[in-house]
């Protein structure tokens, strides 16, 4: 794929969605299920990549740019990454006031509410392909109820996941009962 292009798409999905994850949605679309370019799996793991080194969210738009076109596209999602940070600079100066106007206030609280439904959407088939046997739909429902009833760092909840998989794994313990 042309490192342009990829960058032009990436650059999409970061410029549209305003959150990290939210641009999921966008890319998943475009790169995934129009052109073929990228797997289900290699997203998820773009996402698992980013979510368990420090930085921000968004920072798997790197990751999905080196699977699909090597360092030369991890540059690319780089620049798709930094582009609308930069780009927002003179709109807030330009806004400075203004943004505490109800009007404004009201189009960001959309903005959000429509960024949370598109990383609902993109999740959905993300998940459907991580969840591949009893284990990982274990794994899975405990980490959401450890992210929704305690203040743990995700950071920990992914650790903890990956030992415990890989502890079953080793063990063979799946491979008795199924």
């Amino acid at each position: 794929m042309n490192v342009a292009v990829l960058y032009l798409l990436l650059l999409k999905g970061t410029v549209t969605a305003f959150a990290g994850l939210a641009s999921l949605t966008v890319i998943q679309d475009e790169l995934v299920m129009q052109r073929h370019v990228l797997t289900y799996t290699q997203l998820n793991e773009a996402v698992v990549i980013t979510r368990s080194t420090p930085g921000p969210v968004g920072l798997y738009v790197v990751s999905v740019g080196y699977f699909v076109a090597g360092v030369p596209g991890a540059i690319a999602g780089w620049l798709a990454m930094i582009t609308p940070a930069l780009l927002i600079i003179p709109l807030v100066h330009f806004m400075g006031r203004r943004m505490e106007h109800p009007r404004v206030k009201s189009i960001l609280q959309t903005v959000v509410i429509a960024s949370a439904g598109l990383l609902l959407a993109a999740a959905i088939p993300l998940v459907r392909d991580a969840l591949t046997d009893p284990m990982t739909v274990v794994i899975a429902a405990i980490s959401f109820a450890l992210l929704l009833t305690t203040k743990l760092d995700t950071l920990w909840i992914i650790l903890g996941a990956a030992i415990c998989s890989w502890s079953v794994a080793s063990l063979g313990i799946l491979t008795r009962f199924v």
